[in-house]
């Protein structure tokens, strides 16, 4: 029989994606060596914002990792290995290796899933070598993207948005406009016909910038459908079945020359499991404001895996960072959390190989920009800072605990005798 390993930590963190490492980078500084474990089954840390100029082929895949080893705090101890279960009424998270790890506080952040598996075809279709469907998503799948736009020769270019959460919203529509950019500079953009199928009721969520993206597609001639959710993938025959959300049962059969999906996502399973620490759709139960657990007040949650209601971004992890901190390092004290998440979220709308729309907004979907000029345009000075300015501050700064987001420029932009 199999002896079960114990280990105790003062703050555990589950996950070292970009919420865990800065949140740990902090902590582990505060409380010193030995007192943060993280546990995370990864060998390399991928900078996923980037996934996006991968599959344009303005980046390579390997400028998007780096070893786990290497971005996780040297002060904190990594437990390679995942969650296989919760237990947050004792203190203890269960490891899929049969080893438990009991914790006084503990900061999930466990991202979401992709669930590539819910769409029948769909991972047939990716498995074909060279073929007509991509996805930016996964490392595993994101060469195939730019591949796919080359061997493109005429006909239709289907993107789809799903009818879950996702990460980044804006995503599934800049590799939209990055192709048609790349049509227009390989000379193939007259025999293409490009249609963006979102299971959504907007172009993007937030109006300000909506209206702005709505006259970019129609200037380039896209065909969006809205409320119209991919149900199914036939690689035999490159065709794409859609529903009509707004009537169930109904379908129509789309033939592609390229589709990039973009797949539904969820809470992970093994989170969904645990039924006191999540709502009903699987995302740990959380205050908004505080980003600390309804009912266990030992227990935090940052970035994708929480339930508040703000669009799941990097820029969103960065604010969130230092509420999480000052809000843990409080309930350690035993004083009420009093540090307030406004809900900060941002989305570089890359529109081709050289402009970007940077959109920034809070929990009510108000504008919350940066820059003293209107960023609804499209300007080549947001895109060298997306391409360019972004990824270092990623890897030097915010996965570091120093990044919090633009709140103090933005202040200092805005800034009124």
């Amino acid at each position: 029989m199999q002896q079960v390993a114990c280990r105790s930590c003062k703050l555990l963190v589950v996950g070292g994606g970009a919420g865990g490492c800065s949140v740990a980078a902090k902590a582990s500084n505060k409380l010193g060596k030995g007192k943060v474990i993280v546990l995370e089954p990864a060998d390399n840390h991928y900078y996923q914002p980037m996934f996006t100029l991968i599959g344009g082929g303005i980046k390579k895949l390997e400028d998007s990792f780096r070893p786990m080893k290497s971005v996780l705090p040297a002060l904190a101890t990594w437990i390679k290995d995942s969650a296989a279960k919760f237990e947050p009424e004792t203190n203890t998270v269960h490891t899929s290796s049969g080893d438990k790890i009991e914790y006084e506080y503990l900061l999930v952040a466990v991202g979401l899933q992709l669930n590539y598996g819910q769409i029948p075809g769909l991972q047939e279709a990716l498995s074909i070598p060279n073929g007509k469907v991509c996805s930016n998503y996964s490392p595993k799948y994101v060469d195939r993207t730019y591949q796919a736009l080359r061997n493109f020769t005429s006909g239709n270019a289907v993107f789809t948005f799903p009818n879950s959460p996702v990460k980044c919203p804006g995503a599934p529509q800049k590799i939209l406009y990055i192709a048609e950019h790349f049509f227009r500079k390989s000379n193939k953009r007259k025999s293409a016909q490009l249609h963006y199928n979102t299971a959504l009721p907007v172009l993007f969520g937030v109006k300000h910038y909506a209206d702005a993206l709505w006259q970019i597609v129609k200037k380039r001639d896209i065909n969006v459908n809205l409320r119209t959710n991919l149900v199914e993938v036939r690689p035999a025959t490159d065709e794409a079945v859609f529903e009509n959300l707004d009537k169930p049962g109904e379908k129509f059969t789309v033939k592609y020359e390229l589709l990039h999906v973009t797949p539904p996502m969820g809470a992970p399973d093994v989170l969904k499991a645990c039924k006191s620490l999540v709502n009903e759709v699987g995302f740990v139960d959380v205050s908004k404001d505080t980003l600390q657990h309804q009912k266990f007040s030992n227990v935090f949650a940052i970035g994708d895996c929480s339930s508040s209601p703000n669009s799941k971004t990097a820029a969103s992890v960065a604010a969130q960072s230092q509420v999480v901190y000052k809000n843990l390092m409080a309930a350690m004290e035993g004083k009420t959390p009093n540090r307030v998440f406004d809900g900060y979220a941002s989305c570089p709308l890359v529109t081709g190989y050289n402009t970007c729309v940077l959109a920034e907004f809070d929990y009510s979907l108000t504008p919350l920009e940066t820059f003293p000029l209107d960023q609804r345009k499209e300007r080549w000075s947001m895109y060298l800072m997306k391409k360019d300015i972004m990824p270092p501050l990623y890897w030097h700064l915010l996965l570091n605990g120093l990044w919090n987001g633009p709140g103090l420029m933005r202040k200092l932009m805005h800034f009124r005798l």
